[in-house]
């Protein structure tokens, strides 16, 4: 197989400015309840990227959990690669793409620790098992064996859940945005681009850009 022959038309839908709430998280949301309904697989899966403080990026996907005051929230363990990263430098951004709609989403804006009680809230809502992985994971760190971590896991698990409590590196993030596109894909490559830029005054300019 040839990568440059992998081709796909996109003709499914299209996006003129007329059609879009002047609010784009509206718009977010009205999209992201059309991706429900179309049941596109985990739709609140996103890429989050970061970059570190000698400016090297990275990536990796991340699963909305809220958006609270307008802010797209994720939780994550704060040691891990991200969560220093973006303790050294908030600015990152974010990519939905609902495959299934033929649509993508990107947020870019700078970053803020959820506060504990909100943390707090969100963790007791997991799952027992997505608790304890919390505690026993040291994420992005290496390790000698998986089987630390099950032998860690094993040993929480037979504590009462009670005492299974949020441990202070791990919490939300929540991303303030300042800009985001609404990209719609259309035949011949002739993409549908709306930017949603923030202006001073915390109000919306909205214009197009080209594919």
């Amino acid at each position: 197989m040839d990568y440059k022959d992998l081709r796909k038309e996109y003709l499914k839908h299209s996006l003129e400015l007329s059609d879009l709430d002047p609010d784009p998280i509206l718009q977010f949301k009205r999209w992201f309840h059309e991706a429900i309904r179309a049941k596109v697989d985990e739709p609140n899966a996103m890429v989050c990227a970061t970059v570190s403080k000698e400016g090297k990026p990275s990536c990796r996907y991340v699963l909305l959990k809220g958006l609270r005051e307008n802010r797209f929230v994720f939780f994550t363990n704060y040691n891990s690669r991200k969560g220093i990263e973006l303790t050294e430098n908030k600015f990152c951004s974010l990519v939905f793409f609902w495959r299934e709609l033929e649509r993508q989403v990107r947020v870019e804006g700078m970053a803020e620790k959820s506060t504990e009680e909100y943390s707090d809230e969100y963790f007791e809502s997991r799952p027992l098992g997505s608790r304890i992985s919390s505690l026993v994971s040291p994420q992005s760190a290496i390790i000698p064996s998986k089987a630390v971590l099950e032998e860690e896991l094993k040993k929480w698990s037979e504590l009462d859940a009670g005492l299974i409590k949020r441990p202070v590196h791990w919490g939300g993030f929540e991303i303030i945005p300042d800009r985001m596109e609404f990209w719609q894909g259309r035949q011949d490559r002739l993409h549908d681009r709306v930017c949603y830029q923030k202006k001073l005054d915390s109000s919306w300019e909205l214009f197009l850009l080209a594919p």
